[in-house]
């Protein structure tokens, strides 16, 4: 029975590990660009963008509407005819007639075409910008998303290194702690020797079950991040040694605020400013549009409009629209003040901004440098309270040292692998931050 069920619990574990998709970084963030909810939208703002685009040029297209109109006069319209229009009329009189047919019925065609729009031609250049804003927009929202992730992905990588690192230590401590209670059972040391052995040992299964937790936490933020369903497992297959061996300092030299899209996203919408600003000093100039409308009517005395012995008599034109704006109470002028104020204020967030990349460079450098110094000196200390550790475990093997003192260096010992760890999340997230800085995430 028992090995019945170790074969059900293996084939149900081996059955999720063979379902869980296995992903590098390069792979994770290429996943959540093209599945996350942020990068989704980035694209139908883009799609929208393009629509707006092609709603505009329909402007400057010919626009063709056909209509059908019937009309039933239950009283037809009376004219009132001057009294010596007729013979023996009175002058200033009004004789009362009406004119016309109970069934009117018109039917046609009017095309119109705009020939010169100042709104119309800056317009058109306003949508081919709008939409060079939101494809930029998107790339933006590419680089967070990648940056995120990237962020997520290390914090999984730590918090299992961390996991396996208490699992190395209650297994030494476990090993040391029966070694003890035979030791205790033979007489040779005390129950308090054992009680402080023990008091550490469940500290660490209870800090394995945090760490545990921990994981989970980290995955569920890196499967969000991604845009997978939080329930799917996942395999990350980078290892973390493969990024802490690409740690190294960096010398950055001068900074290209071009670089960043967060710039070219500024520049972008100064250019937008600008062609708002061109569009309300040339709304002064005329419009100029040409129509045409091609109808037939049909007049009947009965209900057979649609009779088609009877004749339906055309009617059609063409002609051409000018209209000068003479005096509008000085709005566009004020109009033109504004839009020269929100270019005034675009340029300075413009400058603004550069300024913030140089500082944000400088600053991500800076934390970038301390992070690799960190971990350069945690990474000494491993190797100290290692060797203090062995060096105390011997000495107590050998019956000259406590075991207090193996209890506290191996506390140290864990002390400074923890620190070891942490110090390699902060230069992982540091030098991400500096490439997005540099502009080096595309």
């Amino acid at each position: 029975m028992h090995c019945i069920v170790m074969l059900f619990v293996t084939t149900i574990v081996g059955y999720g590990f063979a379902n869980a998709q296995s992903y590098s970084l390069q792979q994770a963030q290429e996943y959540a660009v093209k599945n996350s909810i942020n990068s989704a939208n980035a694209k139908l703002d883009v799609d929208l963008a393009r629509a707006k685009k092609n709603e505009t040029t329909g402007i400057g297209l010919p626009q063709i509407s056909g209509s059908f109109d019937l009309k039933d006069y239950l009283e037809l319209p009376t004219q009132l005819l001057p009294g010596d229009f007729m013979p023996g009329g009175v002058k200033g009189t009004f004789i009362p007639v009406q004119f016309g047919t109970k069934y009117n019925s018109t039917m046609g065609i009017n095309v119109s075409q705009l020939l010169f729009s100042s709104d119309y031609l800056v317009g058109l250049q306003a949508s081919k910008t709008y939409m060079d804003l939101s494809k930029k927009a998107e790339t933006n929202t590419k680089i967070e998303t990648m940056t995120s992730v990237a962020k997520a992905y290390y914090g999984v990588l730590v918090a299992k290194e961390r996991f396996k690192l208490l699992d190395a230590n209650i297994e030494r401590l476990e090993k040391m702690l029966n070694e003890m209670n035979a030791m205790f059972k033979s007489g040779y040391i005390e129950k308090i020797d054992v009680d402080r052995v023990e008091v550490n040992y469940n500290n660490l299964l209870v800090e394995k079950e945090k760490t545990q937790r921990l994981i989970n936490l980290s995955e569920a933020l890196l499967k969000f991040q991604m845009g997978i369903d939080i329930n799917q497992n996942i395999e990350l297959s980078d290892s973390l040694g493969t990024f802490v061996n690409n740690l190294n300092e960096q010398n950055v030299g001068k900074i290209n605020p071009s670089s960043r899209i967060e710039y070219s996203l500024l520049e972008t919408q100064n250019k937008l400013n600008e062609l708002d600003l061109k569009r309300n000093r040339l709304s002064y100039l005329p419009n100029l549009a040409a129509y045409g409308s091609f109808s037939k009517q049909a007049q009947r005395a009965e209900f057979d409009i649609f009779d088609p012995s009877l004749k339906w008599y055309p009617i059609s034109l063409i002609g051409i629209t000018l209209n000068v704006p003479i005096f509008d109470g000085l709005q566009k002028n004020y109009k033109i003040e504004q839009a020269k104020i929100s270019l005034l204020k675009s340029k300075n967030t413009l400058d603004q901004l550069q300024k913030s990349i140089n500082l944000e460079v400088n600053n991500a450098t800076t934390s970038y440098t301390n992070a690799i110094a960190t971990l350069k000196y945690q990474k000494k200390n491993i190797d100290l309270a290692e060797r203090v550790y062995n060096t105390t475990k011997i000495k107590y093997d050998q019956g000259v040292g406590s075991n207090l003192e193996v209890i506290n260096a191996q506390a140290s010992y864990r002390e400074a692998l923890v620190n070891y760890y942490a110090a390699i999340y902060d230069a992982l997230v540091s030098k991400t931050d500096l490439d997005k800085a540099l502009g080096n995430i595309k």
